[in-house]
């Protein structure tokens, strides 16, 4: 979907600056993966295996794709656009074809969207800690209600507005929702109705940008707090509420000092930490809240901006295609 991105609008309200800083980091190979997802129309579902995590694991599995599926997507990439010779190479499991997409995923990943990595991540859990509150506090049925505005739980059936008609049945293999940073406007699905099903909305409900010009408050906070506690202060931020695990993981110290980094955010009432089973999360307060508004203006840092794009307090959509800004419709993929 980052693709789907790259190749849009270069004023988009949400993903122009990410656009202009991510142009310079391509290299040719980026022009295969563009070939492949463009950025309207469909894209093979076989560039998005389910249930996988890891770069590395998620490349495998592309690559590791059975001739039947490459050629099946292929065969329905070719009926919406003009593919290059290349692609029929792919259909039928050519191991050089396929070695080369491997390194254009990696350089992708590793030139494009590694640097933001760490953002991108903290708004999607963010987003699923959000749901994952909805269900401790309504059930299912409060949660797949709060998903998206444009979803609506009647049970047994999800229904999610959309401009074509389709229906996705479980036949009891449950429904996979991923919160995805680059989807845009409506919640999609895959079109091949035999692969696990998923519905991948939107995560950025607050429209945050991934870049952002430097302003010198980082610098006052970290002399307020030091720079390492400045960090974690935004980590909990960020997330919305993390573990002592997670701020160790994310910013690369040991479980103790991330403890003890917290112990003072704390005492100072600047976080709350709470105790649920055998977990504890921390959370701003109002204080650390309003401390945060106030010199927390860093590059890296994730930007809220205004919804003055229409498209960009609808969003919306179903499961059947992605309908882009200008009208068109887009098959699913995420």
């Amino acid at each position: 979907m980052s693709l789907h991105a790259l190749g849009g609008s270069a004023d988009h309200v949400v993903f122009g600056p990410w656009r202009s800083e991510a142009l310079t980091g391509l290299d040719s190979s980026t022009r295969m993966l563009l070939e492949l997802a463009p950025p309207r129309g469909y894209s093979p579902d076989f560039l998005t295996p389910a249930g996988v995590t890891g770069v590395d694991s998620i490349v495998d599995a592309v690559l590791s794709t059975g001739r039947g599926r490459l050629r099946a997507d292929l065969a329905q990439l070719a009926a919406r656009h003009r593919t290059p010779s290349w692609t029929r190479l792919m259909a039928e499991g050519d191991l050089e074809t396929m070695r080369r997409l491997g390194v254009a995923l990696n350089r992708y990943h590793a030139r494009v969207l590694a640097r933001r990595w760490d953002r991108i991540r903290a708004i999607t859990e963010a987003e699923r800690t959000l749901r994952v509150r909805d269900f401790l506090h309504g059930g299912v049925e409060r949660l797949l209600g709060s998903v998206h505005p444009l979803v609506r739980w009647e049970p047994p059936v999800l229904e999610v507005d959309y401009p074509i008609h389709q229906e996705l049945h479980l036949r009891g293999r449950g429904l996979l929702l991923i919160p995805s940073y680059f989807c845009w406007r409506r919640p999609i699905t895959l079109l091949d109705d035999e692969l696990t099903p998923v519905l991948v909305y939107p995560a950025n409900r607050g429209l945050h940008l991934l870049t952002r010009p430097a302003r010198p408050g980082r610098s006052a906070m970290a002399r307020l707090l030091g720079r390492t506690r400045a960090a974690v202060l935004e980590e909990i931020a960020l997330t919305g509420g993390t573990t002592g695990g997670g701020i160790a993981r994310r910013l690369g110290m040991s479980a103790a000092s991330a403890s003890e980094h917290a112990t003072v955010l704390r005492t100072t009432g600047l976080i709350d930490t709470h105790r649920v089973a055998n977990t504890v999360r921390h959370t701003l307060t109002p204080l650390g809240r309003a401390l945060l508004e106030g010199h927390q203006t860093t590059e890296d840092l994730p930007s809220p901006v205004e919804p003055h794009d229409p498209a960009a307090s609808g969003a919306g959509g179903g499961p059947g295609s992605l309908s882009t800004e200008d009208g068109s419709v887009m098959e699913p993929v995420h």
